[in-house]
């Protein structure tokens, strides 16, 4: 693992294959790390010939922690929301987008073929609208655009994410079964949720770092960004969008909300398949990132 000055913070990140393929950056979600991109998942890019680079957005991982700025405040974060007035957060997810950009820059990157999940799509489509010169394509997973009229997350999903949940460092056995329990959820129906593999990757991530007010601050940075759908519609790298039909955070209509709002998108919904990326389409997610990639050098 490496950590990389950008923008006055470390930025923790691994690499993956030989170093002259085009780059292929991974964006991780609300509150996890760079290994919810698995070792696997990122050598089956490698294998198809990329330079694969995983990081950790700030206030996750081994990045740098912004422990200076309290937790937010959802409750007075909602008023201001509703009435119309934009609240004061710690940062926006134009920021997190800098730090990737300031990643590419920092080790001497030109161009990159950009993939985010869910928060980290959101982040990968920032980074396709404000820094076009540098994105060769665009996959968006399991994401949104910030539409305010698309359907919202399953409650029970929502209540289940939102719950406070025990330290791990004092209850690890609770920590791990509610946290199963969530995953097991969002997990989708087509494919066999592995409690035994989600555990040891929580158990890992608890290893690495654990601050629920990170992640409490990327949800704030979530809040204030919007409707995004004309920013997206300036998009012009040719773009993938992944979507699970059974995602209960972001309904199928938020993947279908996306693909329509980036012009020539194309939209990959996989059958079965929640708020998660299983194991059982690796290789057809990798196939198809592969296709879009090949897509933007030819064009």
């Amino acid at each position: 693992m490496n950590v990389t000055e950008v923008n006055e913070i470390g930025l923790a990140w691994e690499s993956f294959g030989g170093p002259d393929g085009d780059v292929i950056l991974l964006i991780a979600g609300l509150g996890t790390q760079m290994i919810r991109w698995s070792s696997p998942f990122c050598e089956e890019l490698a294998a198809l010939g990329y330079r694969v680079i995983r990081f950790d957005n700030r206030d996750t991982g081994c990045s740098t922690h912004l422990h200076a700025c309290p937790p937010p405040d959802f409750g007075a974060l909602a008023s201001a929301l509703q009435a119309g007035r934009r609240p004061e957060v710690p940062y926006t997810l134009f920021d997190m987008a800098g730090d990737a950009i300031g990643l590419l820059d920092a080790l001497g990157i030109r161009q990159a073929h950009v993939v985010g999940r869910s928060m980290g799509g959101m982040i990968a489509q920032i980074m396709a609208s404000a820094h076009g010169a540098r994105i060769l394509s665009l996959t968006s997973i399991m994401s949104s655009t910030g539409n305010p009229a698309l359907p919202q997350a399953a409650p029970d999903a929502m209540a289940m994410m939102m719950q406070p949940m025990p330290d791990p460092l004092r209850d690890r056995a609770d920590f791990l079964s509610r946290s199963s329990s969530f995953a097991r959820r969002i997990a989708g129906t087509g494919y066999p949720f592995d409690e035994e593999a989600h555990r040891a990757l929580i158990s890992e991530e608890v290893r690495r770092a654990y601050d629920p007010a990170g992640t409490a601050r990327q949800i704030a940075a979530i809040a204030v960004a919007g409707d995004r759908r004309d920013r997206l519609s300036a998009i012009t790298a040719p773009t993938l969008v992944i979507h699970g039909c059974d995602d209960p955070l972001f309904p199928r209509a938020c993947g279908e909300d996306t693909a329509a709002s980036i012009p020539g998108a194309a939209l990959m919904l996989i059958d079965g398949m929640g708020h998660d990326l299983p194991a059982g389409v690796w290789q057809r997610v990798a196939l198809r990132i592969d296709g879009v990639a090949r897509q933007a050098v030819s064009a």
